[in-house]
């Protein structure tokens, strides 16, 4: 049995190299306020005379459906009927759309997961069809693949056993084209029973052609727990019958994560999104006159040499391009980049320069918030560094727009490291920080040094000991 924390590790990691994809079943779009399997078709089992809670293979209860009434239509109008209503926010699937994925499969109807990506200024290509599959959107962000249909078009959905009966012939290339991303990438299933037929036969292909060279994939339990009135014995039945499902998934490299709770969940998806924005570092920093001890080429050989460890050790650098600060960071960053094989200016080097004209419906200093906040909130880690400026009366002032960056950061949490040798802004952070230490608690053993060293060198080894300690899952 794997632990959440190593799932959590590996699934960070799958993520960050590019070869994470997410499996969601109905499950996850419970909570939106959607139906489950058994309650979708609860009440075409009681128009024919059956009890759903009696039976087990709910395929069956659909095809006993279109077999009395001749026809689906009843079904098609209960998938629009439950899969179109009002929805209510799913914290799951925020963060799963949020994280830089560009896989999803789906067995649900619904149009949770491409609405979200929405939401989140991401592009979802959709493939409903087999037809789509042949589709490519321009520019698209992540790729949707419906492998059972779609809520819009209820007449084509899978749900019977005819429609199973006959995947393989009218959907060939589906079955095709998760095999191949169950071979090449790192799968999260979430929400999902592992009672599809589809998903079997696709699972046991593959077992067939790698054997044990299967990759792992991941999945989530929740502990059985004794009902009201059930007896020690069914108890205990559906302990041992759980054990030996967790242990057959293993055969197809599926390992299972074990909750007390299946609310635990949203708790693993945000530290996995916590995780991966740790490797993505925000620099603060703006100067106009060095202080001393520090002179304008302390202050570049610091900010030069930062900027190239960080992209040496694969973070990412967002930089708003502060006065003196930014271009020196850049060059740093260039510089690794460009004497480093394989490594490429869009994944180390995020420039946000702030925008200097104001746009119709909003003024400059409300635009360079939202700059602030959207840039910040993409970042796990801010390093406050300087911070001065001139003011009108041509005057070296503290730069407010680092203390407006701090209280923004401080407000989501953010890992904070604030270098108050440095002077200006990063000094006053500094203090802020030292009345509310046991918010940062990660910074205690390094707190004399972050005031007192100002040798280049080792101030950053000393920022690089806080930085790799918070990716230390």
């Amino acid at each position: 049995m794997v632990t959440k924390d190593e799932v959590i590790k590996e699934y960070v990691r799958a993520v960050i190299e590019g070869y994470a994809a997410v499996f969601a079943g109905a499950g996850l779009s419970r909570g939106s306020g959607y139906t489950n399997w058994k309650d979708l078709v609860r009440p075409l089992a009681k128009e024919i005379g059956l009890d759903v809670d009696k039976e087990h293979d709910l395929i069956a209860i659909a095809q006993y459906y279109k077999n009395e009434r001749g026809t689906r239509s009843g079904i098609n109008q209960r998938i629009l009927n439950e899969f179109t209503k009002d929805t209510k926010a799913n914290a799951n699937i925020d963060i799963l759309t949020r994280l830089p994925i560009s896989t999803y499969w789906t067995t649900n109807y619904d149009e949770l997961i491409e609405e979200s990506l929405k939401t989140n200024n991401r592009k979802a290509d959709i493939k409903t069809t087999q037809a789509s599959l042949a589709e490519n959107i321009y520019d698209r962000d992540a790729i949707v693949y419906k492998m059972h249909g779609d809520v819009r078009c209820p007449s084509k959905a899978v749900i019977t056993k005819d429609d199973y009966e006959i995947y393989g012939v009218e959907r060939p290339l589906f079955r095709t084209a998760l095999q191949g991303d169950l071979i090449s990438k790192t799968f999260l299933f979430i929400g999902f029973s592992f009672e599809d037929p589809n998903l079997d036969y696709i699972l046991s292909q593959i077992r067939i052609l790698l054997g044990e060279s299967t990759r792992d994939h991941y999945c989530f339990f929740e502990n059985v727990k004794q009902l009201d009135n059930e007896s020690e014995h069914d108890f205990q039945y559906r302990v041992v019958k759980q054990e030996h499902r967790i242990k057959d998934l293993k055969r197809y490299g599926i390992q299972a994560i074990l909750l007390d709770s299946y609310s635990e969940i949203t708790e693993v998806l945000t530290k996995v999104e916590k995780q991966i924005k740790l490797k993505n570092v925000f620099i603060s920093g703006s100067l106009t006159k060095a202080e001393i001890p520090w002179t304008d080429k302390t202050v570049k050989q610091f900010m030069y040499l930062l900027a190239s460890k960080i992209v040496e050790h694969d973070y990412r650098i967002t930089s708003g391009f502060g006065e003196f600060i930014g271009s020196t960071v850049i060059n740093g960053a260039l510089a690794e980049i460009f004497n480093s094989k394989y490594k490429h200016i869009n994944e180390h080097l995020l420039l946000r320069p702030f925008p200097q004209l104001e746009v119709e419906f909003m003024n400059l200093d409300e635009l360079w918030h939202e700059w602030r906040v959207e840039m910040i909130g993409d970042v796990g880690i801010c390093i406050f560094a300087f911070g001065n400026k001139m003011d009108s009366d041509d005057n070296i002032v503290i730069s407010d727009g680092m203390i407006k960056e701090f209280e923004i950061a401080k407000s989501m949490e953010k890992i904070i490291v604030p270098v108050g040798s440095t002077g200006g802004a990063s000094k006053l952070i500094y203090g802020q920080v030292i009345d509310e230490i046991d918010k940062y608690p990660y910074l205690k053993p390094f707190l004399d040094d972050l005031i007192n060293v100002t040798n280049p060198e080792t101030l950053i080894d000393i920022i690089f000991k806080i930085i790799i300690n918070q990716n230390a899952i």
